[in-house]
């Protein structure tokens, strides 16, 4: 069978994790997977997506200052006809997700949380043009321990603002692997069976 493709975008490398689990998962399921980081610069002009060759893509993209890593954006534009033509899924790695998925968020926050998922994503598919038939959030992490000073300040500022962690000893992977992992076995399952089979 050919592979899937998993191609992931990160500034700290949170999203990296992701896309390797979501390989790993893959993998568990009797699939090829490979993972490609699109910060490769090589890889991000040069790369020729065919979909004669591939099964399926997985594309996965943290957020920074409401917007998907740019490496992302550019790849999504640029391939945009090729990923129409394969099973193509995105996943989109917030923190806002993570606030989404709070269980002691007020209905308020709760309803915050979600508009703003909802915006950063729609936002990104009018600026690709780009409609994927699987679309996950992901609640993604605060990694305090590997921000310089300055990110360290602000992230902890946001966290506090939005009744988050603010415990910059130490690291907050909010990511729900179950729920992620139930996702990727149902993308699994449904490019695995031919069309009309």
């Amino acid at each position: 069978m050919k592979p899937i493709e998993v191609f992931y975008a990160t500034r700290e490398g949170h999203t990296q994790r992701i896309a390797e689990h979501v390989a790993t998962t893959l993998r568990a399921h009797g699939l090829t997977a490979d993972v490609r980081n699109l910060r490769d610069d090589a890889l991000s002009r040069n790369w020729a997506l065919s979909p004669k060759d591939y099964t399926g893509i997985v594309l996965a993209a943290s957020v920074h200052c409401g917007k998907h890593e740019p490496e992302m954006t550019r790849f999504v534009k640029r391939h945009r006809a090729e990923l129409e033509a394969i099973p193509a899924a995105f996943l989109s790695v917030t923190l806002s997700e993570a606030g989404a998925e709070r269980a002691g968020a007020t209905p308020g926050q709760h309803a915050q949380f979600v508009a703003d998922v909802q915006r950063v994503m729609d936002v990104f598919f009018a600026e690709t043009g780009w409609h994927p038939q699987f679309v996950k959030p992901v609640a993604g992490a605060l990694l305090y321990t590997e921000y310089g000073v300055l990110t360290r300040f602000v992230m902890k500022h946001i966290a506090k603002a939005s009744g988050g962690d603010t415990d910059v000893s130490r690291d907050y992977d909010y990511t729900d692997w179950a729920a992620l992992d139930r996702f990727v076995e149902d993308f699994a399952g449904r490019i695995a069976v031919p069309v009309g089979g």
